[in-house]
């Protein structure tokens, strides 16, 4: 197993003032044909967003759309009649399918937002929109990878550890975790997966390889292979798991 770095000043960025902005992967303005997504994996967005601004209604449709708030509140309304404050520790998921309309604005008008906003390609075209609000405080994700988006035909009941997880409608899940400083995480892949680990914040080292804010790492593993994440200092990542 052999992670890749994608450094984060690889990113596409743009400063549009009321929005500063970093890609992953293509996306409006930035274009890098090695860089259309990962898997089913399309888009992660990294935005911070000026008080009181924000995106005006625009449409979707066939995609799994997941936000994640890291600071602030974003104020989200939807054609499908939903209306929410999304704050840290929230995670909110739109399935697009057939076609929906949203809008979303920093609720503050003295502070600004800090969101990663992600895209995965669902398994399927067509399938009727729905959205979806949980909560996975930072307390249930400290030192540990608490799930907070795993495939539809996960198990949620309640003792699953699932529970308050998000689901999509592809083969796809998503891990968080703030590890205090020298804390390590092994995780045991239980069949061949690909991965994709965001840090978000601080700096940490996954099986050797260093990776500071704002960088990812990917890899391939297969059965019997770990992946050792160790903290640098306290460090906040994303972790994705995908077929």
């Amino acid at each position: 197993m052999a992670w890749q770095i994608r450094k984060s000043s690889e990113r596409g960025h743009f400063d549009h003032g009321w929005l500063k902005t970093w890609h992953s992967f293509s996306f409006s303005q930035y274009w890098d044909r090695k860089w259309m997504g990962f898997r089913a994996l399309r888009v992660i967005n990294q935005d911070i967003v000026a008080p009181g601004e924000g995106f005006d209604p625009h449409p979707h449709d066939n995609m799994e759309i997941v936000t994640v708030i890291l600071e602030g509140a974003l104020q989200h309304q939807d054609s499908m009649g939903n209306g929410s404050t999304i704050r840290p520790g929230d995670i909110q998921r739109m399935s697009a399918g057939t076609g929906i309309v949203h809008s979303e604005f920093n609720a503050s008008s003295s502070e600004g937002v800090h969101l990663l906003q992600i895209w995965i390609i669902p398994d399927r075209s067509g399938i009727s929109p729905s959205y979806e609000q949980k909560h996975v405080s930072m307390k249930e994700r400290r030192n540990r990878l608490a799930p907070l988006v795993v495939p539809a035909s996960r198990d949620r009941s309640v003792g699953s550890g699932f529970e308050n997880a998000v689901i999509v409608h592809q083969d796809a899940s998503i891990y968080a975790s703030v590890l205090d400083r020298d804390h390590e995480l092994v995780h045991q892949p239980s069949q061949p997966r690909h991965y994709w680990l965001q840090l978000v914040s601080g700096s940490l080292r996954v099986n050797g390889v260093l990776l500071e804010a704002g960088d990812a790492a990917y890899t391939m593993t297969l059965v019997g292979e770990s992946i050792a994440i160790r903290a640098q200092s306290e460090s906040q990542f994303l972790l994705f798991e995908l077929a």
